[in-house]
């Protein structure tokens, strides 16, 4: 989860992300882009940013649904 401190749509996504985890567990790293000056100038307008396994999947918010076939597809391979 790429994202910043007080952006509530970040933190809609990591309530999303939180949801999709209780069902279906992964790993959830949350990344802020103001400790990075080149991931804030490619993310601010973005924010949140939802990847899987490097696999950018999400801006703004999150499709639950899809993102839990997607982990279960990986766990799968």
């Amino acid at each position: 989860l790429y994202g910043r401190p007080g952006c509530h749509l970040c933190e809609e996504a990591r309530e999303a992300l939180l949801r999709v985890h209780s069902r279906t567990p992964f790993t959830l790293v949350e990344v802020n882009i103001e400790t990075d000056d080149a991931l804030h100038k490619r993310y601010l307008e973005r924010i949140p940013v939802i990847e899987l396994d490097g696999e950018h999947l999400f801006d703004f918010e999150v499709d639950e649904s899809a993102l839990e076939q997607r982990i279960v597809y990986l766990e799968g391979r």
